[in-house]
């Protein structure tokens, strides 16, 4: 149910700025605008420059008014838009005056919310509302500005109208099975649900390969002890966020740190030396290594150049042989050193040297990051979404089997549970839609 109250919130972030916009959205909003402000000709869409005062008839402040007349708006609602001078107390000053009328602070995202409620956005662009104001990277931008813009939702649309053709022509095949129905249809039908998760698959496959755009690619550094994992780390930041020794073990916990490489924002997991090791703490610290490894999607393996290859590099060669499947690059480090490591162990790698210059490994990293990112594949950017498309595969995949040996009842059940799934991204389905389906296709009284 719709809240019909009136309701105010500052728009801009708080602190000290050259204006502060407070947002006023309800049916009493324009009636508030004008006893504020002791004007009565409020054109919609056009800036208004008015005085702006309290009960006493003093003034506040001089300010730009913007007036959005229902149902364009945002929120489809009646929405004025104040632009005052910057400031926490002008801007506390002006909320306090437009409580005093027939409104109320605005709840976290209700702003958000009524736009959905009347139709204005659905969920996918709520989302990307809510995660573009966040965004850290130009990846997540450009990413985030194509849901905005309706990507997701005219993805969501196809996968329902092709799941809403299948359950009307089996309901129809059901009831009326006796009437002229096309000789092809269960075909088509097959054609449709193949076709309809090779799309669902390609776009989980992608949207875990690009789920780091938005919070920060996740690159975790591992390596025997004392191989300059720390000292690449520093490098990377360019600060000395990890203490160097050539004490074996001193790094006994996992340090991540964000930065940016070309467009994107990685985490940068420094771990543990992973070797055989007796004490406890450093125990927990190489298991948070290993779990590291599982965790992120480039692995950066560091090698010493000025040491023979051991049975530490061995099990570091050996981890990476078990998760092949990741982005690797191994890097064989302290270049600048005489080489006793046999670099037949590691064939394609990268030579560097901490102490000089990392741009070759820098290139590496923004290479295999510009090719997960830079690319037109439809991506999902939450969890829910997710979620949602991996419940509408399930279903999918399960009404094959019905499909084929004829159970059309259960094919139905399983149709109808992929569209609740699917539709859960954008806005919830209405029966109403197969329905309008059925009845569109198909001459049913004759």
């Amino acid at each position: 149910m719709i809240d019909n109250s009136t309701i105010v919130a500052i728009a801009t972030a708080n602190g000290i700025g050259s204006i502060s916009i407070l947002r006023l959205s309800g049916k009493n909003a324009l009636s508030i605008a004008k006893k504020i402000t002791n004007k009565e000709n409020f054109q919609p869409r056009l800036a208004t420059l008015a005085n702006i005062h309290d009960n006493n008839q003093n003034i506040i402040d001089e300010a730009l008014i913007l007036y959005f007349k229902a149902p364009f708006s945002f929120t489809g609602e009646d929405v004025v838009e104040f632009q005052c001078h910057g400031g926490v107390a002008i801007a506390n000053m002006l909320i306090n005056e437009i409580l005093k009328y027939d409104a109320r602070l605005a709840q976290p995202g209700e702003f958000s919310k009524r736009a959905f409620l009347n139709n204005k956005i659905d969920l996918s662009k709520a989302e990307a509302i809510s995660k573009i104001i966040e965004a850290r990277s130009e990846d997540a931008v450009r990413l985030l500005a194509k849901q905005l813009k309706g990507e997701l939702k005219d993805f969501v649309n196809e996968i329902r109208e092709d799941l809403l053709f299948m359950l009307a022509y089996t309901e129809v095949t059901i009831d009326y099975a006796e009437d002229d129905l096309p000789d092809d249809i269960l075909e088509t039908i097959e054609r449709k649900i193949d076709n309809t998760i090779i799309k669902l698959d390609n776009t989980l496959d992608a949207s875990k390969r690009r789920e780091g755009m938005i919070e920060g690619f996740k690159v975790a550094i591992i390596g025997k002890p004392n191989v300059g994992k720390s000292s690449l780390l520093n490098k990377l930041l360019n600060f000395e966020r990890a203490i160097i020794s050539d004490i074996a073990g001193t790094t006994r916990d996992t340090i991540e740190e964000s930065v940016k490489i070309g467009t994107h924002i990685i985490k940068i997991v420094d771990t543990a030396g992973i070797r055989n090791a007796d004490d406890t703490i450093e125990k927990i610290g190489i298991e948070k290594s290993i779990q590291a490894i599982d965790e992120a999607e480039i692995v950066i393996a560091l090698f010493d150049n000025s040491k023979e290859c051991d049975d530490e590099d061995l099990r570091i060669i050996d981890l990476l042989s078990q998760n092949n499947h990741k982005q690797i690059i191994k890097v064989l480090n302290k270049a600048d050193l005489e080489n006793k490591f046999d670099k037949s162990k590691i064939d394609e790698h990268i030579e560097i040297s901490t102490k000089q210059d990392i741009k070759p490994l820098i290139q590496a990293v923004e290479k295999i990051l510009d090719k997960n990112t830079h690319s037109d594949e439809m991506s999902l950017i939450s969890k829910r979404q997710v979620v949602a498309v991996e419940k509408t595969l399930y279903n999918i995949e399960n009404a094959k089997t019905p499909l084929e040996t004829g159970e059309l009842e259960f094919f139905a059940h399983y149709i109808n549970e992929a569209i609740l799934e699917i539709s859960n991204i954008t806005r919830p389905y209405e029966n109403d839609e197969m329905l309008d389906v059925m009845f569109g296709e198909f001459c049913l009284g004759k």
